[in-house]
């Protein structure tokens, strides 16, 4: 959808995790958000490319945490997402990350963080919630952010004129480094670095293991709400207080400030994923992929965009253009 003499809206995010498999991907989420309430990116796709009900329902819960289901605060937003589930593979077992903030309860034994999925068919079909979220989008305004199996890609570049789509909505892909080097799915991360149309940048274990994630933010900067489920996954995913490689963090950080020059960048090239699941890199000067390497320099940098906008307080959303109304964020499909 395009928005005729409008100013040009934020840059779209789509965001396919693994949640519940690393806290990084929590911690990505949480920072999507704060861009989102600052409005310098508009999350408009949340799902999970693993086969996991708590897992969309942790999704589901973060983000009615941001549209102040918990507090009533942040100025009223409302703005929640569906949530797309994988419906491919083996079901993969709950994690403490996503089981202890969905079971906590209030002083009345009520569920502190709320959701609405509770079922296979209170998720999306993940394919055609992207494809969707592309769509409503003006041209060249998306962005996926991938850190999980690769599974739910490959299959929207299966669907009838996906190819056009993508090239016609989406400036590039972001992908997290863990699941790179041992990709859950490798036949999907075959064809999607194969036949992804856009430029693909990816975060090395280098890059995604130079700045992590302090305990000391969990601990002092997130004291501004009495209950957080950021916090409460964090501290149910391993035993306090641990320092968290920031693999997703980085890539969803490139994803919306690309021109900020917090990482190096390589020489255009080719990834190939192996058959045993290690990739290949060769240069190219036609190659549309490159790899995001530390710098040392931009660490401190980092370092305070990670916990300032990770922990941000929630917003009232300024419009790009006031004078116009925004449009509705997409729809899940109907499960068959």
């Amino acid at each position: 959808m395009q928005f005729p003499g409008a100013g040009k809206p934020p840059v779209a995010i789509v965001f396919d995790s693994a949640m519940g498999q690393r806290i990084d991907d929590a911690l990505a989420l949480a920072m999507l958000y704060g861009f989102d309430g600052k409005d310098e990116a508009r999350l408009i796709s949340v799902s999970v490319s693993k086969s996991n009900l708590k897992a969309a329902a942790f999704c589901d819960a973060v983000g009615r945490f941001y549209a102040g289901a918990v507090s009533g605060e942040f100025g009223g937003r409302g703005r929640t997402l569906p949530v797309g589930l994988s419906d491919a593979g083996k079901l993969p077992g709950d994690t403490p990350m996503i089981t202890v903030p969905l079971s906590k309860l209030n002083a009345e034994g009520k569920p502190v963080y709320l959701h609405d999925i509770r079922q296979w068919t209170d998720t999306a079909e993940v394919p055609a919630l992207i494809r969707k979220a592309f769509t409503s989008q003006p041209d060249q305004n998306s962005i996926v952010v991938l850190t999980g199996p690769a599974t739910e890609l490959a299959k929207v570049l299966d669907l009838h004129g996906a190819i056009e789509v993508i090239v016609r909505k989406v400036k590039f892909l972001t992908v997290a480094a863990a699941e790179l080097n041992n990709p859950t799915d490798i036949a999907a991360a075959k064809k999607v670095f194969a036949e992804w149309p856009t430029p693909i940048f990816c975060v090395t274990q280098e890059a995604g293991e130079a700045v992590l994630y302090p305990a000391s933010s969990i601990e002092q900067d997130f004291a501004w709400s009495p209950a957080h489920p950021i916090v409460d996954a964090y501290r149910a995913y391993k035993s306090m207080p641990y320092d968290a490689p920031a693999y997703a963090v980085a890539a969803a950080l490139y994803a919306v400030r690309p021109q900020e020059g917090y990482f190096k960048l390589s020489e255009p090239g080719t990834i190939r994923v192996l058959d045993d699941g290690r990739t290949q890199f060769t240069p190219s000067p036609d190659g549309r992929h490159r790899n995001l390497l530390p710098d040392p320099a931009q660490k401190e940098r980092i370092l305070k965009v990670y916990t300032e906008i990770a922990s941000a307080k929630p917003a009232t959303r300024q419009r790009f253009r006031p004078q116009q109304k925004k449009p509705d964020p997409p729809k899940p499909p109907v499960r068959n």
